[in-house]
């Protein structure tokens, strides 16, 4: 805490690990009254009772040896901790902090625990930062996080990689307008200019980056233009992550910010699965979990390898705009405003597309016409 107060007093960027359990954290911050500006929860709340979560006041060895050998006590001392955990984040946000949760069950699992984690009308406190972040500034316009691997294991490939999508969206920023999507691009173009620096690759000489549908099809048609002109030695193969526009139905997190009544069904996950493999992905997934717990989530993925043939650059542009803009056209469904300019935009682009979009009601309208009944 000496060093986070220090840190924000000289106004430095910093990092800064705390290996215990948060809840301490969170009660010393209160106790000791220091100002939070912003807080937020990232537990593995998805798995409680299994050691995604432990109890204050126990060490991890023994919190261990509980879990294993008294599972009911354990899980009891959890929901205590939980407890206490929303008290410690209630104090700070009454002081002027805002907290928003991540989405891996924290909000769930403390109204199973029965902490006071709910507003005056029965819905949570705090906000997924989904429904206030990653919802509106990404998601609704069709960004998410697009995978490729370079399956030649060389570092040349990859640094070729990194130009081809440092062309690309440079390319897009200066055809670009919209001043949300220019600021994604911005982001995006800083990003891939400095990953190589940065020594990220782990294994696999693997990549990503935040790209719409525009992004992702151009990315993926010049990489395949480049392997089959050799300046790419080796097929690549494109992914992403479950965490995205559309590959996931989560109401907890994904599909928090869709307010239709439609973000507890698991239709574009499954749609996207099936989608995909109609429109020629390699490989298809539709599982459960996916981080935010078992019953909780359905998310469908896909791999497609691109060769540098024809072929190759028909199924990409095909797959990739569904794999997309099916999300898209969900989320201007429930009226998500950045969602039903991004899926008009996309008819715009192209002229097979057609979605039905939501025609707005003023709300004072149907007031006068139907008063309070």
């Amino acid at each position: 805490i000496d060093k986070m107060i220090s840190a924000s007093d000289n106004k430095i960027g910093t990092s800064i690990g705390y290996v215990g359990n948060i809840v301490d954290l969170w009660e010393r911050i209160v106790e000791r009254e220091v100002f939070v500006h912003l807080g937020s929860d990232q537990t593995s709340l998805h798995n409680p009772f299994q050691g995604g979560y432990f109890p204050a006041g126990l060490s991890f060895d023994e919190s261990q040896s509980l879990m294993h050998e008294n599972p009911e006590d354990f899980k009891e001392q959890v929901q205590n901790t939980l407890r206490r955990h929303v008290q410690a984040i209630n104090h700070l946000t009454s002081q002027g902090m805002f907290f928003w949760d991540y989405g891996n069950a924290f909000l769930l699992e403390s109204g199973r625990a029965g902490a006071d984690i709910f507003n005056e009308n029965g819905g949570y406190r705090y906000p997924s930062y989904v429904e206030d972040i990653m919802g509106p500034l990404c998601f609704d316009r069709g960004f998410g996080p697009f995978r490729w691997v370079c399956s030649s294991g060389l570092d040349s490939d990859l640094l070729e990689t990194d130009k081809i999508a440092e062309h690309v969206l440079s390319e897009m920023l200066e055809e670009e307008k919209d001043v949300n999507v220019r600021q994604q691009i911005q982001d995006n173009l800083k990003w891939i200019r400095e990953a190589d620096a940065h020594s990220l690759v782990v294994g696999s000489k693997a990549r990503i980056l935040y790209a719409d549908e525009q992004g992702r099809s151009r990315i993926a048609a010049e990489m395949n233009r480049a392997i089959a002109d050799g300046r790419i030695t080796a097929p690549v193969i494109l992914g992403r992550d479950h965490h995205d526009v559309s590959g996931t139905d989560s109401p907890y997190r994904e599909t928090a910010n869709i307010r239709d009544g439609s973000k507890w069904t698991a239709d574009m996950s499954v749609q996207n699965f099936v989608g995909d493999a109609i429109r020629g992905a390699t490989w298809v997934s539709l599982h459960n979990g996916g981080g935010v717990g078992w019953g909780e989530v359905s998310n469908g993925g896909f791999g497609l390898l691109i060769d540098g043939t024809n072929d190759s650059e028909r199924r990409l542009k095909s797959m990739l705009h569904w794999d997309v803009t099916n999300g898209v056209a969900r989320r201007a469904w429930a009226r998500n405003d950045g969602a039903i300019a991004s899926i008009k935009r996309a008819m715009d682009i192209n002229s097979q597309l057609t979605v039905t979009v939501p025609e707005l009601v003023d709300d004072a309208i149907l007031d006068d016409l139907i008063g309070d009944e």
